[in-house]
Parts: C-alpha cells; structure tokens; sequence
C-alpha cells in the first residue's frame, strides 16, 4: 500500500505545466579515491523535480547508478511541504530509500528506508534567482535487511539555489544534510554529506535561448557516509563528476 501511494504521489506531479531536470553525471570517484572506491559506480542519472502549489510544493529526485556493465541501484528521495502561514515556515515530510548491488560479487542489498517530519524555512528574492531552504526533522528508520533494527535519528539539511552572471550564465545549486546514522559495528556516527553543483547554462549564449542544456560539475564531500577499507580509519571522502543536465519545461 505505502508503494502503490508513493506512485499515485509521484504521477500526480508530472503534468503538463511541470518543470523536470534530467541529469547524467560521469564519476570520477574511483579515480579520486582508487583504494577506497573502487567499486563506486561509473554513470549517475538523476531525474529531479520542484513544484509549487498552493498548499506548498512537492520535491523528488532519483538516482540510477550504472557499472559500465549494467545497473547497480537505484534510491530515491520525495518530500511534500505544506506552508505555515505566509512568513516561510511549513511543515516538510519526507521518504528516503533504494537498493544497491555489487560490482564484480554477486550481492544486493536494500538501503534502511526512513520517513523524515519536521519543521522548514523556505526564502526567496523577487525573482526567485536566489532560494534557500532550513530543515529539521526527526527521522525514523524502518527494519532492513540483513537484521537491521528500526530505530529513531535526526536530520538538519540546507538547501540553496543561486542563478548569476549575464543572462543568468551560472547556477550553483546543492544541499548539506547532518544527520544521526548507526554504524555497522555499533554505536553512532553523525554523518555529513554535501552535494554542490556549479553548471554553465548554455541558453544565456545569444544565439542558443532556446537550448535547455547546462553542462558542470557536482561534488560529492561526506564525512562518515563511504564505509572506508577493512583496516583503514578514513572517513572524509571527495567525490566529483562531470555533468550535463537537460531542463524540460
């Protein structure tokens, strides 16, 4: 029933007024970090939305890892928010989830899924060239396989967007997400996770208004998030891709 809702939920978004990005990003992870990513995947697709309603807006994106020989995974992330008033508050609720497979080894394995609920603050300018966005939630974890407990954290996450240069040429665009994660061996870790993008939007060329295509970059920084080898204790990690990005209006 939750999968046959969350469907119903992400459908209902894409009509014919929708604005949805489509991202292809080549990843330089296994070059970056040889000894620790070397089963990190080749080619990330995201497909993303952002659209606002009168009652709020609803947000998801996508994630489909490929290996240069078939697919890895996939994961998820859809929130609705529902506005408080008129000054930016609302109240932000939120699903987490995917699977992930091995690269040589024969194994799969399901992410732990969360639901996420707490309070946000949302800002804009006039324009809406410059955004950003607070959240603190309280997150709850479902059992997961391979004997995984449910259990209760939390998470704070910063959103921004920010379009700039001549005929909007820039965006730089991203998020910041702290939260409480149990590690494998035990106990608890808070992990960081930062995902800034930097794109060049080539409809700002005199000539190509007309081209939705951007092309950049987006760097993965994470502390206590990328499991490290047996035997070692790193736990900052720097993954960057190559990007292009196609807007559909």
């Amino acid at each position: 029933m939750r999968k046959l809702l969350f469907t119903a939920l992400l459908l209902a978004t894409l009509d014919a007024s929708a604005q949805v990005d489509v991202q292809m990003h080549y990843d330089l992870g296994r070059k970056t970090n040889p000894n620790s990513e070397a089963d990190r995947q080749n080619i990330t697709a995201t497909v993303e939305q952002f659209r606002p309603d009168r009652l709020g807006n609803i947000f998801y994106f996508i994630d489909f890892d490929f290996y240069s020989k078939g697919m890895k995974g996939a994961y998820v992330e859809f929130s609705r928010e529902f506005n408080l008033g008129h000054k930016g508050f609302a109240l932000h609720g939120e699903y987490n989830g995917g699977v992930t497979t091995g690269h040589e080894a024969a194994w799969s394995s399901q992410f732990q899924h969360a639901l996420l609920v707490g309070p946000a603050y949302n800002w804009h300018n006039k324009d809406f060239r410059r955004t950003w966005s607070l959240q603190a939630m309280y997150k709850q974890y479902f059992h997961g396989t391979h004997g995984a407990s449910a259990y209760a954290g939390f998470q704070l996450t910063g959103v921004w967007n920010l379009t700039f240069a001549q005929r909007d040429m820039f965006t730089f665009s991203g998020f910041c997400d702290f939260w409480r994660h149990r590690k494998v061996t035990g106990g608890y870790n808070i992990t960081l996770l930062a995902e800034p993008q930097l794109w060049f939007n080539l409809n700002s060329i005199k000539n190509a208004r007309k081209t939705n295509l951007s092309i950049g970059t987006e760097w993965e920084i994470s502390n206590n998030f990328i499991f490290p080898t047996r035997g070692s204790d790193r736990t900052f990690f720097w993954n960057p891709t190559l990007a292009v990005k196609w807007t559909m209006k």
